[in-house]
């Protein structure tokens, strides 16, 4: 665990590292009955006693990039650890798993740290059993252990059964999704057209919204005119223009504001982009997923926005910066052979050009570059100190652009941070 904790994967992810240790510490006393949800928010987030679980879920988001964090760790300088980590879906208790490692590589610890992480991670022995011994005791521990859990778990779905009926009654309340969504508003969650990426970058072709709406391009007779009505690739470029591709860092971030939105009463619904139309904007608040090159829609935020994502499909995608502040360039480029594979992500927080509600845009320069900012979004301990900061003095909470960089680590976002930002009245 300390060599997990103090790895380069690790290094500037303190809270990961800290909720890690937590589970690992509980585990390894015999505590693991006490490894829940609100305990761990509590511990190692922070939070009060009675916060509400249901709408701050900064501890299943920290708990999902705790496990894509360890997936990495032992693909890369954890691959030779003979013991593994893991931390199974549905619950927080982690596993220790043994694992078959070839000879260690010289030079890769000196002998006294790797002397001291082993005696620390070594168990202890288990005790032999006795010639004779009775196994009554053991299926006796077997019974008070099942008896046990069917007891946690009718407690935990009347406990959930409660804290869902006080959701209906009593909506929580949030200083940014409070003012997203309301109760019985309608919420129009956008996934984006994932496959217009691949279609961009294989026809050359790119598609504004009016082309995205009238859907020319997913006919045959309008296909990208540098090929043939019968050639191999306009066949293969039709079929994936009418296919439907949604990637699971987006789903991901649709799933987690969903929750938030219907725990705040809004009458949710979730849309693929190329089923949208304009009137659907003005029915209450509206959430696009993903860049203007996967979903069209973003063009109608462009106008007034200051930052804004580029891609020319091949080798660059660039965030323009078209009023810079003392200090910022005029575009921040990820480039796609950047050694440090630095991506980019924009939260814009805006009002709905068409209805009269508000909108909000998660977008990116890549999968882990709308990664970084659903991860910020939905992450009260990254979210808030932001929110603090651009708050009026009357305390209220301003119209926001918001760009992060972070780095691309086996498709997914690290030591993310932000690097700029606007306030609109």
């Amino acid at each position: 665990m300390r060599r997990i904790v103090n790895s380069p994967t690790f290094a500037r992810s303190e809270r990961l590292g800290t909720l890690l240790t937590y589970v690992c510490d509980l585990t390894l006393k015999g505590r693991e009955a006490e490894i829940n949800e609100q305990k761990i928010g509590q511990a190692v987030f922070g939070r009060p006693q009675d916060y509400d679980s249901a709408v701050d879920g900064i501890v299943r988001s920290q708990a999902s990039r705790l496990r894509q964090r360890l997936e990495l760790y032992f693909q890369h300088e954890g691959a030779d650890e003979p013991i593994r980590v893991a931390i199974p879906r549905g619950g927080y208790v982690p596993v220790f798993e043994a694992h078959e490692v070839c000879a260690p590589h010289p030079g890769v610890a000196e002998p006294e740290a790797v002397l001291s992480d082993a005696a620390f991670a070594t168990p202890a022995p288990i005790p032999q059993e006795k010639p004779g011994r009775t196994v009554a005791p053991l299926w006796l521990a077997c019974g008070l252990s099942l008896l046990l859990a069917s007891m946690l778990l009718a407690l935990w779905i009347h406990d959930r059964h409660a804290l869902r009926s006080a959701v209906v009654t009593a909506p929580p309340t949030h200083p940014f999704w409070s003012r997203l969504f309301t109760k019985n508003e309608p919420v129009t969650l956008v996934a984006p057209d994932s496959g217009l990426v691949l279609y961009h970058g294989m026809s050359g072709k790119e598609i504004d919204l009016k082309e995205y709406l009238e859907a020319g391009y997913r006919s045959e007779s309008n296909g990208p005119p540098e090929t043939s009505p019968t050639s191999p690739k306009q066949d293969w470029l039709l079929d994936l223009a009418n296919r439907r591709y949604t990637s699971m860092v987006d789903l991901n971030a649709i799933l987690h504001i969903r929750d938030r939105a219907q725990a705040l009463g809004g009458d949710v619904s979730v849309r693929y982009a190329r089923d949208l139309r304009p009137n659907d904007f003005k029915r209450g608040t509206v959430v696009l997923l993903g860049a203007y090159s996967a979903n069209p829609w973003v063009e109608l935020f462009e106008p007034n926005l200051n930052f804004v994502l580029k891609d020319d499909y091949t080798k660059y995608m660039w965030v323009l910066n078209r009023n810079p502040q003392r200090g910022e360039p005029d575009r921040w480029v990820s480039d796609r052979t950047d050694p440090q594979r630095r991506v980019y992500g924009l939260v814009a927080y805006v009002p709905n050009p068409v209805g009269d509600s508000n909108a909000l845009l998660l977008e990116g320069t890549g999968m882990s570059g709308t990664e970084a900012v659903a991860d910020f979004v939905n992450d009260d301990a990254q979210l808030l100190p932001f929110l603090n900061q651009i708050k009026r003095p009357d305390g209220g909470l301003p119209y926001f652009e918001l760009l992060i960089e972070a780095h691309n680590m086996g498709a997914s976002a690290v030591r993310s941070h932000i690097v700029a930002w606007r306030t609109k009245k």
